[in-house]
């Protein structure tokens, strides 16, 4: 990182990233001195096997600069039999958010904290530390892509009600960066979902990022969840801005001031809002980490959005404006330039290491992209009106289910099906020399790998594989907690968005399922000798009332 951009961070994001400490046994007698209202409920994150992170918001009534509150924890949710607390200081310059790193805990157990002012007592919050090496199974939610106007949290609501989940896994998207009149509003005012009048603007400054902060954790599902389950979290793009690259983004323009103090204040208001424990420090933005569940698991959560990403490749780049004719020789060597990457040297080797360290049976991957090769046929892109794309998908499924029957295919339809390219170059397709070097780190392990992915919106099961073909392990996507899919993108109602999602298997190699229009949720259940993948489909984001209304499982052998 360069001088211009390390100031850039660390001057805004360093005042707020510090966060107090507490030892378990330690029991203070101090008694809280201010009055202050706890807005935003209580959350925890980033559990050790002995530590965890717990956080709240803390606002005084005179607004003063500061509030003193108290915490605790206990093992009981009497608060009978106390395991720590202290006091700690509430902050104008952290928006008032408090994050305590409680120590010294006991592995695998849960606990139940709350913070009391002197005038008021937080909700509960439940939480629980990892297990040691005698673990026999986990379960965590995986959650991304919540759009505050597109609809309710339905999937958090509904996951903080699921007692078999242990841990929340969120894979970025937390917020979005839109204005009132951007991307998912059409139903804001219907459903009661607009942005607040003093934050209803694209997101540039750190109050902005902080409003819409505190506007999504006014959701009840979301309330729920984190009250609920500890979190373990990664951003992606909308935290900052759309397509977020290293040094810059799609949706930021030139006359939108200086990218790096416009994603300093996002990643400082990130930190106070979000119980993340700066692994690497308090002015750093690396926030790749690992997490060990004994001897059955270790989960590293990457960054693939912000640190070291290249820009994404556009096909328009390539595409003359008048003949609109394609220039594939020069997006071939683009797209093969070994120097184009995510993951950046460092984290790539720290992965790499640390894997080949790991004692752990599963290697789980949380990170944000879909990593499997989804090869559209070449046909779809060339020219084919975006409402037309569900019965052309159609139609070219036939033609590969004839060719599976064997039957003899024309001239043209061959043509049709022969030829393939990515439909999603800010994905891993975007990034196949990336992609190919991480897959053979991973085939060299010898082990059961999972990869996660959110940022689609909708559900998918990959197979990731070599360019040669080699099976190196397997891709679970979760669907948006709320937002559109590819059904809107692609105006489908459900029944087309089915029959796509069935069609779309025949014609992608590597593609085992999706799903296209339902919003819902992950879990993830892992044995010594199994894991369990279940995806739960919601019935409704536009009103309170939804539920998990149906489910898709799969088995993966260790």
């Amino acid at each position: 990182m360069d001088r211009r951009k390390f100031i850039a961070l660390s001057s805004v994001a360093g005042v707020s990233m510090a966060i107090s400490s507490g030892l378990a046994g330690c029991v203070s007698n101090a008694r809280p001195s201010s009055n202050a209202t706890f807005t935003h409920g209580v959350a925890s994150g980033d559990p050790l096997q002995s530590a965890v992170i717990i956080w709240t918001r803390a606002v005084p009534a005179d607004n003063a600069y500061l509030a003193d509150v108290i915490w605790e924890v206990a093992s009981d949710k009497a608060f009978k039999s106390l395991v720590a607390s202290d006091k700690v200081s509430a902050k104008a310059s952290q928006d008032y958010t408090v994050k305590v790193d409680v120590k010294g805990l006991s592995p695998n157990s849960q606990y139940y904290y709350r913070f009391r002012s002197a005038d008021s007592v937080s909700a509960i919050g439940e939480t629980r530390t990892l297990p040691s090496n005698d673990v026999s199974e986990v379960t965590f939610g995986v959650f991304s892509c919540s759009n505050y106007p597109a609809g309710f949290f339905t999937p958090y609501m509904e996951a903080a009600k699921n007692s078999n989940i242990d841990y929340v896994l969120h894979l970025g998207d937390y917020i979005y960066e839109y204005d009132s009149e951007g991307y998912a509003t059409e139903n804001a005012k219907q459903i009661g979902r607009t942005l607040e009048p003093d934050n209803d603007t694209e997101l540039f400054t750190l109050n902005d990022y902080r409003r819409r902060y505190a506007l999504y954790r006014t959701d009840k599902g979301l309330l729920a969840l984190h009250q609920n389950k500890p979190f373990i979290v990664v951003w992606d793009d909308h935290e900052i801005s759309n397509d977020t690259y290293k040094d810059g983004a799609q949706n930021h323009q030139d006359d939108e001031g200086d990218f790096f103090n416009r994603r300093a204040a996002a990643i400082q208001a990130y930190y106070e809002w979000l119980p993340i424990r700066p692994t690497f420090g308090e002015a750093r933005m690396e926030i790749y980490r690992q997490f060990t569940f004994g001897k059955l698991l270790d989960l590293y959560m990457l960054d693939t959005r912000v640190l070291a990403r290249d820009k994404q490749l556009e096909y328009a780049h390539y595409r003359d404006k008048d003949t609109k004719a394609f220039n594939q020789t020069a997006f071939t060597k683009d797209i093969s330039n070994p120097q184009r990457g995510l993951l950046g040297d460092a984290q790539r080797k720290w992965l790499n290491e640390t894997m080949k360290n790991s004692s752990a049976k599963w290697q789980v991957l949380g990170q944000q992209l879909l990593m499997g090769r989804m090869l559209f046929p070449v046909s779809i892109f060339n020219g084919v009106p975006r409402e037309q794309i569900p019965a052309h998908v159609s139609n070219l499924a036939d033609i590969k289910r004839k060719q599976q029957r064997g039957e003899t295919l024309s001239e043209k339809e061959l043509q049709l099906v022969a030829s393939v390219m990515p439909y999603n170059l800010d994905a891993w397709d975007g990034y196949p020399v990336e992609r190919e070097r991480l897959l053979t780190q991973l085939k060299q392990l010898n082990k059961p790998v999972i990869a996660l992915a959110g940022d689609t919106h909708n559900a998918w099961h990959n197979t990731l594989t070599l360019a040669d073909g080699t099976n190196v392990a397997v891709e679970l996507a979760t669907p948006g907690v709320s937002s559109p899919g590819m059904e809107s993108y692609l105006s489908m109602d459900n029944e087309a968005a089915k029959a796509m999602a069935k069609d779309l298997p025949m014609l992608i190699d590597d593609l085992q399922y999706c799903n296209l229009h339902q919003r819902g949720f992950l879990t993830l259940n892992v044995t010594s000798e199994e894991a369990n993948a279940t995806w739960h489909f919601v019935d409704a984001i536009l009103t309170e009332s939804g539920k998990v209304s149906q489910t898709h499982s799969i088995t993966l052998k260790a």
